[in-house]
């Protein structure tokens, strides 16, 4: 099946590399207009150079919620549309719940869940203004539904957009706006080499085939594979589907 985003404008976040940068690439493969936002100038740029310049990008800080409506405002009146809205942009933590200090439990909800909340607004009030409805698609996690050691205030946070996920799904299902999670596995991304360097030096290879081994399958994702999964669920081919979640873990859930 040849799953098209053709005619849609598609804006994603936290899209600079990794998962993000992924699902964009797909997108615009399966022929949507695509608009990726981040942090950082210097990673967009890049991001953009290496996809051949086509890709609509913006400097974009999810957490302020003024810079947000800003940078939707401005796709907006460059395409006259948007129809998906990828909250992908997220941060990690490691600690239990005595070891989370508050700024750290903060810093990880403004990013994973406020962030969540801005984009999503912004979205809506785009989408609402479309006779044909629109499509949101949130990050959320294994740890949504499933506990793994040390990881309190992240659990917490992927938590909190699985719960937004079925809010939005329900109140502007009206409104023809669908709203569907992906708890992704352990996907080898920038993130994930830079996270295992910093927290297990000198161990980088012993705890990379640990955590690969942990997952049913053996391994670890690869960001085009939950790009796979995104596409489709953005897609008119799935109009049915709204208000469910989907583990993209290689077996994490069901047979761990």
């Amino acid at each position: 099946m040849k799953v098209s985003l053709s005619q849609k404008v598609a804006v994603i976040t936290g899209a600079a590399s990794g998962i993000g940068l992924a699902i964009a690439q797909k997108m615009e493969e399966a022929g949507a207009k695509v608009s990726i936002l981040d942090q950082s100038r210097e990673m967009l740029q890049k991001a953009s150079d290496d996809s051949g310049g086509t890709f609509d990008t913006h400097v974009c800080d999810v957490t302020n919620a003024r810079q947000v409506e800003s940078v939707f405002g401005a796709i907006r009146q460059t395409f006259g549309r948007i129809d998906i809205l990828v909250n992908n942009a997220g941060i990690a933590h490691i600690g239990n719940a005595q070891t989370t200090s508050a700024e750290d439990f903060e810093r990880i909800q403004k990013v994973n869940v406020f962030g969540v909340a801005n984009c999503t607004r912004s979205g809506l009030q785009h989408m609402t203004q479309n006779s044909y409805g629109g499509c949101i698609l949130n990050m959320a996690s294994t740890v949504s539904t499933s506990a793994i050691a040390d990881r309190f205030a992240y659990s917490a946070s992927k938590g909190a957009v699985l719960a937004m996920t079925y809010s939005v799904a329900k109140d502007f299902i009206d409104h023809k706006i669908r709203c569907n999670a992906i708890q992704p596995g352990r996907v080898h991304t920038p993130f994930v080499d830079g996270f295992i360097a910093k927290n297990y030096q000198g161990k980088e290879e012993e705890m990379f085939r640990k955590l690969s081994e942990a997952q049913p399958i053996g391994r670890m994702g690869q960001p085009d594979e939950i790009a796979a999964a995104a596409v489709f669920l953005c897609s008119d081919e799935a109009s049915f589907i709204t208000g469910a979640t989907f583990p993209v873990d290689g077996g994490t859930l069901t047979l761990r």
